[in-house]
């Protein structure tokens, strides 16, 4: 039996609508790893695995809100790995964007705007080898407070157009093409 995030996960890529050849060989990739049986949703299925994010925008979509990742000392969008009473991907999500920065807000309205995106690990992350990364798309206020979480460093909202230097190759591609796909619901 698939359980529930698995075949939310599986629901997310089949329904995925790419827009670029990123977006094409994303979720080709995806499709791979969630095919007809579970899929590697949990850390323990294995060094390649599905993880859920917060890409967080501000309402004029000129801002992103970035942790400082204690482990992989860089800036990036809050989230991390599923968990036992996780019910979906989005749920996954926002449980970890409250976990860390403090911020609790429902669930986006439809349409979804998400992003996959299948990443290398360096050794600093141990037995994790790569992050099948479903991004969640969500607009948050920016006077709302933020906390900063154990797993991280600094927590801060940049502008989308002058990022940090200490960003991970693939953010710079999400947020374009995550901006893109909240434009269109607007």
């Amino acid at each position: 039996m698939i359980s529930s995030v698995a075949a939310d996960a599986h629901r997310l890529v089949s329904t995925f609508v790419p827009r670029s050849e990123r977006d094409r060989a994303a979720q080709s990739d995806f499709a791979a790893f969630f095919g007809d049986d579970d899929g590697p949703v949990r850390r323990e299925s294995g060094p390649d695995h599905l993880t859920a994010s917060c890409v967080v925008f501000d309402a004029s979509l000129q801002h992103t809100l970035l942790v400082f990742h204690r482990k992989g000392q860089f800036w990036v969008q809050p989230g991390g790995h599923v968990e036992d009473g996780d019910e979906s991907v989005v749920s996954a999500a926002l449980r970890e964007l409250r976990e860390e920065t403090g911020i609790a807000t429902a669930p986006p309205a439809a349409p979804l705007a998400y992003d996959l995106d299948h990443h290398a690990l360096s050794s600093r992350f141990g037995a994790c080898a790569s992050h099948l990364d479903i991004g969640i798309a969500v607009l948050i206020d920016r006077g709302t407070a933020l906390i900063v979480s154990d797993e991280s460093e600094d927590l801060r909202w940049w502008p989308v157009d002058a990022l940090p230097s200490e960003v991970p190759p693939q953010l710079v591609p999400r947020l374009g093409g995550l901006l893109a796909r909240l434009q269109e619901t607007r």
